[in-house]
Parts: C-alpha cells; sequence; structure tokens
C-alpha cells in the first residue's frame, strides 16, 4: 500500500473509463439486418486493420475500402458506422465528477487510450473535461497501443512519471496488467463508484 502522504499521478483510459457508447446499438441503425451483425463485429471492428486505425498507421478511409472488400459489405454503410461510431461518445458523468474532485485534490492526472484520429478529434471538439489533464498519450499519435509495453514507457518517460508513484485506470484486465509489468499501480474501472472506492483505499480522495 502506497503511503497516504504520496500526491499520485492518476491515469484515465478513455472508452468505457471516461467516455462510452453503444456500439451494438450504433451497428444495429446501419445494418438493420442482424444477420449482418456478426459479421460487422468480427471482421470490421474485430478485424486487424481496427488496431492499425488506433495505432495510427491506417488511414479512415483506407480502412473502410479494404472492409468493404473483405466482407462484402457496402462502403457507404461501412462509412456510416465509422462516422457514427467516432461522434457518438458520450461522458460517463460520475467519472468526469471523479476527475474534477481529484484535480481539486491536487493529483496530476493524465490520459492514456487507444483511440481513432477521428474518434479523439471530435472528443477533443466536443467536450471540455481535458482541462483536468497535465498530459495525454493517444495511440493513434504516438503509433503505439496498450497493451505494447512501449505505450507505457513512452508515458512515463514523457511526463517524467515515477511508477511506483502512478495510478492507471482501465477497463480491460490486459492493459492493467501490462501497466502492472513496469510497477505501476492498477485499478480496473467497473463503474464510477467502485472506482472511487478504490481510489480511497489509496487516500486519494
Amino acid at each position: 500500500m502506497l503511503s497516504r502522504e504520496v500526491v499520485l499521478n492518476i491515469v484515465f483510459d478513455l472508452a468505457g473509463v471516461v467516455v462510452r457508447y453503444d456500439q451494438a446499438a450504433l451497428i444495429a441503425e446501419v445494418f438493420p439486418d442482424p444477420t449482418m451483425h456478426a459479421t460487422v463485429r468480427a471482421d470490421v471492428i474485430g478485424h486487424v486493420d481496427w488496431l492499425a486505425l488506433d495505432r495510427g498507421t491506417l488511414s479512415q478511409p483506407d480502412a473502410i475500402v479494404r472492409a468493404a472488400h473483405r466482407t462484402g459489405l457496402s462502403a457507404t454503410d461501412i462509412a456510416q458506422l465509422f462516422a457514427q461510431m467516432s461522434a457518438a461518445w458520450v461522458p460517463i458523468a460520475g467519472t468526469v465528477d471523479l476527475l474534477q474532485r481529484l484535480h481539486a485534490k491536487g493529483h496530476p492526472l493524465f490520459c492514456l487510450s487507444n483511440m481513432h484520429v477521428a474518434s479523439i478529434a471530435y472528443l477533443e471538439q466536443t467536450y471540455t473535461f481535458w482541462d483536468v489533464f497535465t498530459g495525454v498519450v493517444i495511440s493513434c499519435r504516438v503509433q503505439l497501443i496498450k497493451p505494447e509495453p512501449a505505450i507505457y514507457a513512452y508515458l512515463l518517460e514523457r511526463y517524467g512519471l515515477e511508477a511506483s508513484q502512478t495510478v492507471f485506470i482501465d477497463d480491460t484486465v490486459i492493459n492493467l496488467e501490462a501497466a502492472a509489468q513496469w510497477g505501476i499501480q492498477t485499478i480496473r474501472f467497473e463503474n464510477p463508484v467502485q472506482c472511487a472506492r478504490q481510489l480511497q483505499a489509496l487516500g486519494c480522495i
């Protein structure tokens, strides 16, 4: 357990922690035929091209063309899905409140997230919670993605963070396990109340 006198650096993931969308509803809106949903999930969203979008090494127009060729789905429909998903993010109110509370306590706050170019652009243009962050690392801008070790190394080095004095909050176990390999404290996000409770146990609030 860390000392309660330590002012911890607290790092938040974005998707599923600070913001969210209803992926199933978005797919159903663009593809009303439910027999297509499995293909969209497996061969569009679940394909390695999705990771390349996160990494910033594949453009969205190229990803759309490739997905249409791969699946036989309409390129127009895939483009619509991409556009709607990028603009569907909404803040999780309890997490935004938690960010404000931690910021008021003087904790340096950071963001570490896998995110496509269009999604991060939408979030930055639409919401104001960015003001609380001392630093932000987005996968598509550094061409690194979680859970690769290099993205955690980049975060620590870029902002001069001590791993033992840093807490990473994410909703995905594999990302947390990778962070822990660096000696970073971790919290698996389930909901804002649970997350706040675990931060309180560390003396953060």
